[in-house]
């Protein structure tokens, strides 16, 4: 079967404003460390799913064009609200060579939470003036750093 690379090459995991959790602690752990994120006072839970409110919507992609924040709030996925107390045995980031994109105008995951994880797991990281979608706002800085994480291979 192929797998989109070469035998014996281990995919490198790059990570985009993420909170990259040790193994045992939980993502609502990590967050505990830090100040909370202007976003999380904007929540929602229903029927046990976590929803951006319509006003918190700019506090997770403040950086877009207000018609585009329309519609990622249309659009949104709803993680269910357990997500946050979950667990990983063994993070990628413990045994792979890892990249990290650091959103500095994040206010859904903070911006030193992020360097903190980056540091944390030795990580390649970059920063960008970007909200927490920078896939959305600055695209080419994500390109860039999966292209750099792929070139490592």
């Amino acid at each position: 079967m192929w797998s989109g690379r070469p035998a014996g090459i281990s995919p490198r995991p790059v990570y985009i404003g993420a909170l990259a959790p040790d193994a045992g602690e939980t993502p609502q752990d990590l967050i505990g460390k830090f100040d909370a994120p202007p976003l999380f006072s904007r929540l929602d839970n229903e029927e046990g799913r976590i929803w951006i409110s319509r006003d918190g919507i700019s506090d997770f992609v403040g950086d877009l064009p207000e018609a585009e924040q329309r519609v990622v709030w249309a659009t949104q996925g709803a993680p269910r609200e357990e997500v946050l107390g979950s667990t990983v045995d063994d993070p990628a980031w413990r045994s792979k060579p890892s990249w990290f994109l650091i959103t500095t105008q994040d206010r859904a995951v903070d911006p030193e939470l992020q360097r903190f994880a980056a540091q944390r797991m030795g990580a390649t990281s970059v920063e960008v003036a970007s909200a927490h979608v920078p896939m959305l706002s600055r695209p080419e800085a994500v390109l860039d750093l999966i292209r750099n994480a792929a070139a490592s291979l």
